[in-house]
């Protein structure tokens, strides 16, 4: 029986530097029996860096990690370096440490099935298939009862809040190798609050029985209610950690290095704009005689809401790939940003003024200078945590690579930003400096459409349509939207 009082695994003294960028500087940790951790901090502090040495997938530049308790191999707490060439993912499973990564991991041209069964090497065999899909569907089942999902699938098929599920089920999921401790790196970035409440749920319910977790998020109330200690983390190294309860998400924003602001939005009026002649931009978003029409105006921030997978990305993605017939110039901002945002074979600043292209040529040639020009000038303007532009885009964390995303939109010339839920992974710093750029931008005459899973981030909207089976069901004015408004609509059969 493990002692609740040692911990199951101590780093000490950890490093990591790529290139020129030290993202590790003698860190120190410890996590419990029995206990959720919450980690915390802005992007690029280093909190998935750590995370992906605890897991294996990433060897330190210095360091010590000790494993006590028991785990399946009979690690016996041994005292190990941590660059030592035998720790690796498949040695991080048999101290039982499993990971949901902040860039899902599961094969795209597999089923849901198949993606289970590649984390089970015990599964095998006549029937295996059927095995694998019990196994993943009692796991979904468990966590999130109205998962929708089937075994059969491709998960390639599925939206990105369905893949984060699978994955979320699959490092749960238990054959013949214990599960000691979780790492949930932003598992509810893509998950609306219902499902997101589901997961939290299920992680108290594991840590009571004497697993443990550690948790990062950008949402803070989540890391606040869920967790029994957080952890803060800044350029590097550790800033603060005592127990939950003596946070405040005042004084937690405080410790990250943040000045909270104010988040209420002041200086617009909201209902204005929607009374100013003809409609901008009006499509039916279920393509049937069924819900209501969409109509956005010039200047207009309008939002999308209503549970995940309703339709709401299909019609951001429909209106992208009409643009031409609305004769509307229009960004997109993608959510899933390693299938439909970033280019990973480009640099940082290529990422970012392909957005602006048109702009950019000369004589029918690109102005490297003005491009250069461009990505410093976002680089600094949405603060990008990187030495130098050019280095390639997947040198850059999640939240990051999410900034390039917007610096691509908002630093191009279109009238029209789409929005497909944007700011998975991103610190609340940086999601206070957009918001102001958005009111900003809208100000000035742009349009923004934005789905989004937080109900925080709609009370920046003038007005939100929301969804169910991929129509519109209600259009609520910011002075009509409540959280129990939304959730009405996105259940109850429209009238």
């Amino acid at each position: 029986m493990n002692d609740m009082s040692k911990p199951i695994v101590k780093l000490s003294s950890v490093e990591k530097s790529f290139g020129a960028v030290r993202a590790l500087d003698g860190v120190d940790l410890d996590i419990l029996p029995g206990e959720c951790l919450g980690l915390v901090g802005h992007n690029g502090a280093g909190k998935s860096t750590l995370m992906n040495i605890l897991a294996g997938i990433q060897k330190p530049s210095a360091g010590f990690m000790d494993f006590g308790g028991d785990g399946d191999g009979g690690g016996g707490g041994e005292r190990s370096s941590a660059t030592a060439a035998n720790y690796d993912v498949s040695e991080a499973r048999r101290q039982g440490i499993r990971c949901v990564f902040q860039e899902l991991s599961l094969c795209p041209n597999l089923t849901v099935a198949e993606n289970a069964r590649i984390q089970h090497a015990s599964i095998k065999g006549w029937n295996w298939r059927g095995r694998a899909s019990e196994l993943i569907l009692a796991q979904l089942d468990q966590i999130f009862p109205n998962h929708g999902i089937s075994a059969d699938e491709l998960v390639g098929d599925l939206s990105i809040a369905k893949r984060q599920m699978v994955e979320i089920a699959r490092a749960f999921s238990i054959v013949d190798q214990n599960i000691r401790l979780v790492i949930l790196d932003e598992p509810t970035s893509s998950l609306d609050a219902l499902v997101a409440e589901e997961l939290m749920v299920h992680v108290r319910r594991f840590v009571d029985s004497g697993g443990s977790c550690v948790l990062i998020s950008h949402l803070l109330e989540e890391v606040l209610e869920t967790s029994d200690r957080i952890l803060v983390m800044r350029d590097g190294g550790v800033v603060d950690s005592r127990p939950a309860a003596e946070f405040s998400r005042q004084s937690l924003v405080e410790a990250m290095g943040s000045v909270a602001k104010d988040e209420a939005v002041h200086g617009r009026d909201f209902n204005s704009k929607r009374q100013q002649g003809t409609p901008y931009l009006s499509i039916d978003p279920s393509g049937a005689q069924r819900g209501i029409a969409m109509n956005a105006h010039k200047g207009e921030i309008v939002g999308l809401a209503g549970l995940s997978g309703h339709g709401q990305t299909d019609t951001l993605v429909n209106i992208y790939n009409k643009r031409r017939r609305y004769g509307i110039d229009m960004a997109f901002v993608a959510g899933d940003r390693q299938s439909d945002g970033i280019f990973p074979l480009w640099t940082i600043g290529q990422n970012i003024s392909i957005g602006s292209i048109r702009n950019l040529l000369r004589f029918g040639l690109l102005d490297l200078e003005q491009e250069a020009k461009l990505a410093e000038q976002w680089r600094q303007k949405i603060a990008i945590r990187t030495p130098n532009v050019n280095d390639n885009i997947l040198s850059l964390s999640g939240g990051n690579q999410q900034k390039a995303l917007f610096a691509r939109a908002l630093g191009s010339p279109a009238d029209t930003i789409l929005m497909d839920d944007p700011m998975r992974g991103v610190d609340i710093g940086t999601k206070q400096e957009v918001y102001e750029m958005i009111r900003a931008e809208a100000e000035a005459g742009r349009t923004f459409i934005w789905y989004t899973t937080e109900m925080d981030e709609l009370k920046h909207c003038d007005h939100v349509y929301v969804f169910r089976n991929g129509a519109i069901v209600a259009d609520l004015t910011r002075g009509e939207l409540t959280e129990q408004k939304v959730l009405h609509a996105s259940f109850e059969e429209a009238s």
